[in-house]
């Protein structure tokens, strides 16, 4: 309703909406960057697939294509102005799945689950729990991450990313596939303690860098160049134990930074006033 004023007279108008153009609400979804998150889903399930069928090897290959897909969709989506809230929760949902799941039944597939064999009924309920643990910090690291994301700080991640995590496991069972046929009491442990320090990385308070800040539009040395075909190289020559590598120190690396922070604040001692 709306009220006009002549002559300190008051006069009322019943407002029918004919005048505004209202626009329709859009019920569609983008194809592109759902698509990649589609790719992102199947990669993630065909890495489940993978394990239970004792193809570690693939199952790990498949974890790091998801990676790929995971981070195609947003940057494509920011490229081509199609982000949506759809397209956001469509996004978290797949990475439970790829990130959080499969990482967690092919640590289990490999050889977690079987330390009941070698070490008896209660190292393998452990070895259960571990691949639980990690799925539950996935978890709970997509919401912290979901419910943050606003107000965070982008330069950085408050605990390890779930693609990172993922990335560690899916590794680690990839390279240990490939040498160790039957890897025994002492691989399964290692298996255990890789999957559970994943998981409890996820949740921790921790900071790791985010590399969102890096702009590939700015002008660069030219000799950094030549550590592109420098790290497809390396990669090539060795895949499981490159990206373990990689990742690993990625994971370890921002935890050593914080302990040697706070020694050097307890070697200054307490500010003095």
């Amino acid at each position: 309703m709306r009220t006009f004023k002549h002559n300190d007279r008051m006069s009322t108008q019943i407002d029918t909406g004919e005048e505004e153009d209202v626009k329709p609400r859009r019920r569609g979804i983008y194809l592109l960057p759902n698509l990649l998150t589609t790719g992102c889903v199947f990669s993630g399930f065909y890495a489940i697939v993978a394990a239970i069928d004792q193809n570690f090897k693939y199952a790990g290959i498949a974890v790091f294509i998801a990676m790929i897909f995971d981070t195609l969709d947003g940057r494509i989506a920011r490229l081509t102005k199609t982000e949506s809230a759809f397209g956001k929760e469509y996004d978290s949902l797949a990475d439970m799945g790829s990130f959080g799941l499969a990482p967690a039944i092919v640590a289990y597939q490999w050889g977690v689950g079987r330390m009941a064999e070698l070490g008896g009924h209660d190292w393998g309920r452990i070895g259960w729990l571990a691949c639980f643990f990690y799925a539950v910090c996935a978890a709970l690291r997509l919401a912290r991450f979901n419910a943050r994301s606003a107000h965070a700080d982008k330069r950085y991640f408050e605990g390890l990313p779930s693609p990172s995590a993922a990335a560690i496991v899916a590794a680690f069972v990839w390279f240990s596939s490939q040498y160790w046929s039957e890897p025994g009491l002492s691989g399964l442990f290692a298996a255990f303690i890789v999957t559970a320090c994943a998981g409890a990385a996820m949740v921790s308070s921790v900071s790791y860098p985010s590399f969102k800040q890096f702009n590939l539009d700015r002008r660069i040395k030219f000799y950094y160049i030549l550590l592109v075909p420098l790290f497809f190289l390396l990669i090539a020559f060795d895949p499981p134990t490159m990206l373990l590598s990689m990742f690993g120190t990625y994971a370890v690396s921002a935890p050593l930074v914080w302990v040697a922070r706070r020694l050097r604040r307890l070697r200054r001692g307490p500010p003095t006033v």
